[in-house]
C-alpha cells in the first residue's frame, strides 16, 4: 500500500504547496492503489479504493486502531459496509430506509437486483434481473454457477435503480433525494469514498447497496471533489 501523507495538514501548508505532492497542488493527481489520510476533526480519515477485509487499507486502518489512534471509517464498519445484508441491517438500525431483500439460492422474479454472497463476491458486481430470458445466466454468474446464495432484492414498481459517487457525503448525482441519503450513510459508517446503489422513485430512495470506488472510474467533477478533499481546500 502506497500511503501519501496528505490531509488537513495541507491546509497549513503555503499556498500552491501540499506535502507528498512536490509542492504542486496543481500536479497533484490522484494514484492507483494509493491511500491519502485526511485530517479532520481530531481523526484521520483514509481515502481508498478497496476497503475490503484484508485488504492493505483494511490493515492500515487497524494498526490505527490498536495505537489508539482515532481514525474512520473503523474496522467494523468496512467489515459491514461491503456484504450487502450485514449492509443494510446496520443503516435500517441507524434509521436509513433500505431495500427489503431475500437470501436464497433460486432465482427471483423480476425486476430484481442480485448480489453474490461468496468470499470472493465484491458488491460492484450485480446483476439486474429484467425477464429478458437471461435471468438465470446472470443468477449463475454471481452465485459461481449455483453453488453459493445469493442477496434478492426486489425493485418495487415505479422504482429504478440509481448509482451515485459519494465522497465525505457528497455526491454529485442530480436524482432526488441521493445526497439525504449520501449524508446519512456516511454518518452511518463513515466511508470517505463510496458509490451508493439505491432504488429511487417518487417516493424517495431506498438503499441497495455500497460499492469501493476506483479512482478512474470518478467523473471529472467528483475528481476535483476528491482532490480538493484531499488537499484541505474543502471544509469537511
Amino acid at each position: 500500500m502506497n500511503e501519501v501523507p496528505l490531509g488537513a495538514a495541507t491546509a497549513l501548508a503555503p499556498a500552491g504547496s501540499a506535502p507528498g505532492t512536490g509542492g504542486r497542488r496543481r500536479g497533484f493527481s490522484l494514484a492507483r492503489d494509493h491511500v491519502y489520510p485526511v485530517q479532520h476533526g481530531g481523526c484521520t480519515s483514509l481515502v481508498s479504493e478497496n476497503y475490503s477485509y484484508k485488504s492493505e487499507t483494511y490493515y492500515a486502518i487497524l494498526a490505527r486502531e490498536l495505537a489508539g489512534k482515532a481514525v474512520a471509517p473503523d474496522t467494523q464498519s468496512v467489515l459491514d459496509a461491503f456484504v450487502v445484508p450485514v449492509c443494510l441491517e446496520r443503516a435500517r438500525h441507524c434509521g436509513i430506509p433500505v431495500a427489503e431483500y431475500t437470501i436464497t439460492h433460486s432465482c427471483a422474479p423480476a425486476p430484481a437486483i442480485v448480489y453474490g454472497l461468496n468470499y470472493f463476491a465484491c458488491t460492484s458486481h450485480f446483476e439486474v434481473l429484467t425477464g429478458d430470458g437471461r435471468d438465470r445466466e446472470k443468477v449463475k454468474h454471481v452465485s459461481s454457477g449455483g453453488k453459493y446464495p445469493c442477496c434478492f432484492q426486489q425493485v418495487p414498481p415505479g422504482m429504478a435503480v440509481a448509482r451515485a459517487v459519494s465522497i465525505f457525503g457528497r455526491v454529485l448525482s442530480p436524482v432526488p433525494g441521493l445526497q439525504e441519503m449520501a449524508e446519512r450513510v456516511y454518518a452511518c459508517f463513515r466511508v470517505p469514498l463510496v458509490e451508493l446503489v439505491c432504488l429511487s422513485g417518487p417516493g424517495g430512495s431506498l438503499l441497495s447497496s455500497l460499492c469501493p470506488v476506483r479512482y478512474s472510474r470518478l467523473q471529472p467533477g467528483e475528481r476535483r471533489l476528491l482532490k480538493a478533499c484531499i488537499l484541505g481546500q474543502v471544509f469537511l
